[in-house]
This record gives C-alpha cells, sequence and structure tokens, in this order.
C-alpha cells in the first residue's frame, strides 16, 4: 500500500512552508481550531485526487498574496519502490509531476494513491441536496473505476453542451440528437456503477453504525435514480418538449440521489446529531472497506476531528474499531491533545504526535 512519508506543502491557505515527515502508521495532530489541522490534511488528500476534499475553487486555497500553491509527496509504493509526486496549482491551471515526469493527464494519476477523508464537513451530506452525496460517490468511483471516471467526465462535457444548446433556443435538432445518443453510454455506466456501489454500501453501512452505536438504531442506503424508470433515450424523448421549455435537460444521472434512512426514515429528519455523526463514520468506514478490498491494500484514512459530537460510549466503540481492523496509514486530527493520546497509546506503538500552530507543525515527543 502507498505509505506518505514525507510532505512538502508551500503557500496552501493558511500554511506558507512546511515540511513534514510522517508515521508509516497512526499520526496525530492537535492544535486549536484554525491551526491548520484540516489544511494538512486536505493538502495530503489534493495530492491523491488532484483536488480538494471540500466543494470550492482551486483558488480559495491560495494563500493569501499569493499566486498558487504547492503539494509534494515521497511515498513508499507497494511495489517496494519509493515515488515523489508534485502537484503546483495556479492561475495556468494544474501541473502534476511523478518521479521528475510531468503527468499529462490528471485523470490518469486518480486511484493511484486511493485515500478516504472524514471530516466535519461531511454533515453536508446528510443535511444539503443531493450534489454532496453524487459527489461523494464520484470520490468513491473514480479511484476505483477508471471506466466510471471516463463515463462520469464525459456525460458532464455533454450534458454541458446539450444544456448550452437548450439555454440559446434550440436550432439544430440533429445535433440534440446525436448529443443524446453520445450520453446515453455514459450514462448507462454511471447508473449501473452507483447501483453497485449503493447494494455494496448498505450492508456495511448498518454493520458499522452497528458497531459505533451498540446497535441501538436500524440504518439503510437506498440509491435513486431517473433511470431506473427507463434508458436515458427514452427520459429524454418523454421529456424534450418540458426542456425545451425550461431551457435545462430535467432528467438523467446529474439528478441522481442516495436516501439515508434511521429506522426507515431519513436520517436527517429522524437522527440527533450524535446518530447522524455516527451514521455519517459508518458510511466512510464503509466506504473504506469497500476500496481495500477492490485495492488488496488499505487506503490512506484521514479523520480530521472524528470524536466531536460522539459521547464517550460511542468514542470507545469507534476507537475499538480501528483498533481491531487491518488499517493502514491513518492521519488523526484533534483539538485536545489529552485525549488524542490517551485514544492513540491505546492503538499503537507505532505512533508520531504533532502539534499545529498558525499553519506550522512541530513533531512532539512521546510520553
Amino acid at each position: 500500500m502507498p505509505i506518505l512519508r514525507k510532505i512538502v506543502v508551500q503557500d496552501f491557505r493558511n500554511i506558507r512552508f512546511q515540511e513534514v515527515s510522517f508515521s508509516p502508521n497512526v499520526n496525530c495532530i492537535s492544535g486549536s481550531n484554525g491551526a491548520g489541522k484540516t489544511n494538512l490534511l486536505d493538502a495530503i488528500y489534493y495530492l491523491s485526487m488532484t483536488k480538494s476534499a471540500f466543494p470550492a475553487p482551486d483558488r480559495s486555497n491560495w494563500r493569501y498574496g499569493t499566486e498558487g500553491f504547492t503539494v509534494g509527496g515521497t511515498y513508499a509504493m507497494e511495489n517496494g519502490l519509493e515515488s515523489r509526486f508534485s502537484l503546483k496549482v495556479g492561475a495556468d491551471g494544474k501541473k502534476l509531476v511523478r518521479d521528475d515526469k510531468p503527468c499529462s493527464r490528471l485523470a490518469e494519476h486518480i486511484g493511484l494513491l486511493p485515500v478516504v477523508m472524514i471530516s466535519p464537513s461531511d454533515a453536508a451530506l446528510v443535511s444539503d441536496s443531493g450534489e454532496e452525496r453524487r459527489r461523494l460517490s464520484n470520490a468513491v468511483l473514480s479511484q476505483m473505476d477508471r471506466e466510471y471516471l471516463a463515463a462520469a467526465q464525459a456525460y458532464a462535457r455533454l450534458l454541458a453542451q446539450r444544456n448550452r444548446l437548450l439555454k440559446d433556443g434550440l436550432q439544430d435538432w440533429d445535433l440534440l440528437t446525436v448529443l443524446d445518443r453520445q450520453m446515453e453510454s455514459s450514462a448507462a455506466t454511471i447508473f449501473a456503477a452507483r447501483g453497485r456501489l449503493a447494494n455494496d454500501l448498505n450492508p456495511l453501512v448498518a454493520e458499522y453504525y452497528r458497531l459505533i452505536s451498540g446497535g441501538k438504531e436500524q440504518v439503510a442506503v437506498e440509491y435513486r435514480s431517473d433511470l431506473a424508470e427507463g434508458s436515458l433515450s427514452e427520459l429524454f424523448a418523454a421529456r424534450r418538449d418540458r426542456d425545451l421549455a425550461l431551457r435545462y435537460t430535467s432528467c438523467g444521472v446529474q439528478r441522481d440521489d442516495f436516501l439515508f434512512t434511521l429506522d426507515g426514515h431519513p436520517i436527517r429528519r429522524a437522527g440527533s446529531q450524535g446518530q447522524q455523526k455516527s451514521f455519517l463514520v459508518a458510511l466512510k468506514f464503509a466506504q473504506y472497506e469497500i476500496m481495500k478490498k477492490n485495492y488488496g491494500f488499505a487506503p490512506l484514512l484521514l479523520l480530521d476531528d472524528v470524536f466531536d459530537k460522539l459521547d464517550l460510549d460511542r468514542i470507545a466503540n469507534l476507537i475499538g474499531l480501528v483498533a481491531g481492523s487491518d488499517f493502514g496509514q491513518i492521519f488523526i486530527t484533534d483539538t485536545d491533545p489529552v485525549r488524542i493520546r490517551a485514544i492513540v497509546d491505546r492503538l499503537t506503538e507505532d505512533r508520531a504526535y504533532f502539534n499545529a500552530a498558525g499553519g506550522a507543525f512541530s513533531r512532539v515527543e512521546q510520553l
């Protein structure tokens, strides 16, 4: 499995310049809110996905007064060799280099350094629109399935063209027909992959939630898509007049959603903050399990402030879950250095502690 040995971050949010070496097992970063803990984890995520874990433009991650940022990492790869990756993001776009050789297509990099991140922003998966849940499915599937990634990129490009035609007032019916046919294949690939993902997630989420919560409630994941009613061409044909009137595409996999339930009711309305947080952690652990099975090794696991809003019993269950599973390299942040030491010291002797302050990170000796 890829192990991040060292990261170099320059001009990323509040991090001016930092070089940090990590433990191959568990790494704990403590510090107050705004100290840069989440920024460091997101820099690691950038190296894997070439984009942020959060839905914001790349420009918002430039340190104030700069024109871009650079993140570099040295990894021990699963073949036993060492590789260096560097991602530079600026006004002219993104440039990725591996072992001094430029990567011509960023899509070829996705999935090479698999990663799962759990953070407080995951609450949007419950409270916000289906766009957030589609982003999650894309993040999981694009790392494991290059056919899915290509289909998702093609569909997004063709959808944008179709919507421009509709917005401008359709003049070329033949072009619309061609776009519809091209989109159908990509939509079918996306629909099938998301359906399989939901089926794989459902029992794992239920089991992880039971382990975290003590089995007090039943949770489930259900996939919903317009394509359950028929093929994309059939949907487009039935809604063409509606699309012409609205001037945008009103059906398709861009409207897909995943329903999360607690005892048969939407967890958004029926779940407490603690129950929702437990569900989200279970959901991400299920994602982790699916990716680990697919790759044959454990992805990097980034746990950002994961103990917030969990009671002591659920924290204890979560600790036992992590300690009892075949997890790989883990990064954990917490505002309470005493709590994080008490938790991690019980997990492993191979760990590293860091203190974050003002975008700087210093290694702390173990007690």
